[in-house]
């Protein structure tokens, strides 16, 4: 994108309107060739009545052959405009697309974590395609043709009034006919797409558990969901399309009627010697290409609601995420973290899931986060991470926010292993490197740390081996090589929540392995564990109780404060419940 482009970016208010914005002069082109294309589609009309009134009534040999060769030469002209025409919407399509396609794909992984993964579809990607499909298509050349209906009534007009005046009554029929067509087909073709989108994302789902779903026996019961959402959809669009057809059918009826009528009074007018033969061919050619445009417009009425819906959706998705100017490099971290008063409150949760925490994670330290489910360990996590905006309170990194650090950048320095461990399409280097440039060592130094290096090499293809849906890994080996892709490069924070949930013994002598090379590393570790050997390893442990800190400590005082806390519940006095626990744990962290 050229300077231009991007101070037009900046002053439009989206990045839509911009991309339109830096494709206008395109369009502007297209349209001026419209004009010609228009000009030039009067010939068969003017062809005719020169035959008819002039060389019919001359008996001149000579005069036809001229005139068809000037009338072929200005077809080839004409369809040279035609051709040069689409070729400069194909263009604007493809720039539209370039200038688009990273801001929406960016979006849609924008808009996915804000709403908390409740909106992760493709979609808007479906639209950008709709969107440029739409810039090539027959509807675009119907309006861009529709504004040049005056040329053909004017001539009309010029052959005889009478012609004007019908040509203006037929162009208002069919005016109404579309009018009644966007009327009538909107709000079903607006609720098939909803219900269009609800199955796919429904199916996206399923797919992602089939596991659960086959073994239980929930596909019948999930399928009855999926033919719910996927019937109303068919039900939408097929009235929306009966509506359409039957507007259709009368839009090409009356059409056809109106031109074999104007041959009618052309034949009338021609009894009275007001016109020529040749103007009564003429007025129903005219007439044919005059309401032709508008009459496409009633036929591909339906990719044009579609491209408007896109458009639509995607106007209002870029908004939501707009482009932020690159923050200022910062130094590499040194991994310090300081939070004050924090309060986190993820996207569809109904309050906060960490409420007012405060504490500093020195850097180079390894921290042990332990709760009960639903206590706020993951989120504390995503927070850390930068993938949770705090609601009140603060959370920095070396003394700066977290939106203040380059995400490319400073994600080299940054290793995160989630619960749920997904592997990308790629072969297991591209995955361990993440899609970067492949170091070969690095990887391998990064897969002999996380204990994975002899399984691979097991591999067929070794490091080679593409991870698609051709080759599936168990889920302690997914996790392994999501371990190594955490270590890779030695980052100086790492992230790990629950690394050990589906690791063997070998697994977990990895991961022991791998906390103690990035304590040798000075690398800072917040680690989600209830493992005992995983916690004898860490130096700082922290509790949380219903998203509130309580305790926080060196790992032997923070441990010697949950056996005391422990013993107070196991007291044969003390009723077994987690209120008991909580209260004995604050408890235990006041003393």
């Amino acid at each position: 994108m050229n300077a231009k482009e991007k101070t037009s970016d900046a002053g439009s208010g989206t990045a839509l309107k911009s991309a339109l914005n830096a494709c206008r002069a395109s369009f502007m082109s297209a349209a001026f060739f419209s004009l010609f294309v228009n000009l030039l589609m009067l010939l068969p009309a003017i062809y005719m009545l020169q035959v008819y009134d002039r060389v019919l009534t001359s008996g001149s040999e000579s005069t036809l052959l001229m005139l068809t060769l000037i009338v072929v030469f200005l077809f080839i002209v004409l369809g040279g405009l035609e051709w040069l025409r689409a070729q400069i919407l194909v263009v604007s399509s493809m720039r539209l697309d370039a200038l688009l396609g990273p801001k929406v794909h960016d979006a849609i992984f924008a808009r996915t974590l804000t709403s908390g993964g409740r909106q992760a579809d493709a979609q808007p990607l479906t639209d950008l395609d709709r969107l440029r499909q739409f810039l090539t298509g027959q509807g675009l050349f119907a309006i861009l043709d529709a504004p040049w209906l005056p040329i053909y009534v004017a001539a009309m007009f010029m052959v005889h009034p009478w012609f004007g005046v019908a040509a203006i009554l037929a162009a208002l029929v069919l005016m109404v006919l579309a009018v009644w067509n966007e009327v009538a087909t909107r709000d079903l073709l607006q609720d098939a797409n909803k219900h269009e989108t609800k199955a796919s994302l429904n199916t996206a789902a399923h797919l992602r558990n089939i596991e659960v779903i086959e073994s239980m026996g929930m596909l019948p019961r999930l399928r009855e969901r999926w033919s719910e959402a996927h019937d109303a959809a068919l039900r939408s669009h097929s009235q929306a399309s009966r509506r359409a057809g039957l507007i259709s059918a009368l839009s090409k009826t009356f059409r056809l009627t109106v031109q074999t009528l104007i041959l009618g009074l052309g034949a009338y007018l021609a009894l009275r010697r007001d016109i020529s033969a040749g103007a009564v061919i003429a007025g129903s050619i005219l007439l044919g290409r005059a309401l032709a445009p508008i009459d496409a417009l009633i036929g591909n009425w339906r990719g044009v609601v579609s491209a408007r819906a896109a458009y639509g959706r995607l106007s209002a998705l870029l908004p939501v995420t707009p482009d932020r100017p690159a923050p200022m490099p910062l130094p590499e971290p040194r991994g310090e973290y300081r939070i004050d008063k924090l309060v986190i409150q993820p996207p569809g949760a109904r309050a906060p899931l960490i409420d007012g925490l405060s504490l500093v994670i020195d850097a180079g330290i390894q921290v042990g986060v332990l709760g009960a489910s639903g206590a706020g360990k993951s989120t504390l996590l995503r927070a850390l991470l930068g993938l949770h905006k705090p609601k009140s309170g603060e959370l920095r990194l070396d003394g700066a926010e977290l939106d203040h650090y380059r995400r490319e950048s400073i994600g080299r320095h940054i290793g995160y292993l989630p619960q749920d461990v997904e592997l990308l399409d790629g072969t297991v280097a591209e995955n361990i490197a993440r899609f970067g440039d492949v170091d070969p060592d690095a990887v391998v130094a990064a897969a002999e740390l996380a204990g994975v290096h002899a399984m691979i090499l097991g591999f067929a293809d070794g490091y080679e081996t593409r991870l698609d849906s051709g080759f599936v890994l168990s889920a302690g080996q997914r996790q392994r090589v999501a371990l190594a892709r955490a270590v890779y490069k030695a980052p100086k924070i790492v992230i790990l929540d629950e690394p050990n949930s589906n690791l063997d013994e070998a697994g977990h002598t990895a991961l022991h392995r791998a906390l103690l090379e990035l304590r040798r590393m000075r690398s800072t570790v917040v680690i989600v564990t209830h493992l005992t050997h995983v916690l004898s390893q860490v130096d700082r442990i922290l509790l949380l109780v219903a998203g509130k800190l309580a305790l926080y400590g060196p790992r032997d005082q923070v441990t010697s404060k949950l056996q005391q806390a422990a013993a107070r519940v196991a007291e044969p006095a003390s009723v077994h419940r987690a209120a008991d626990v909580h209260v004995s744990i604050a408890g235990a962290a006041n003393d």
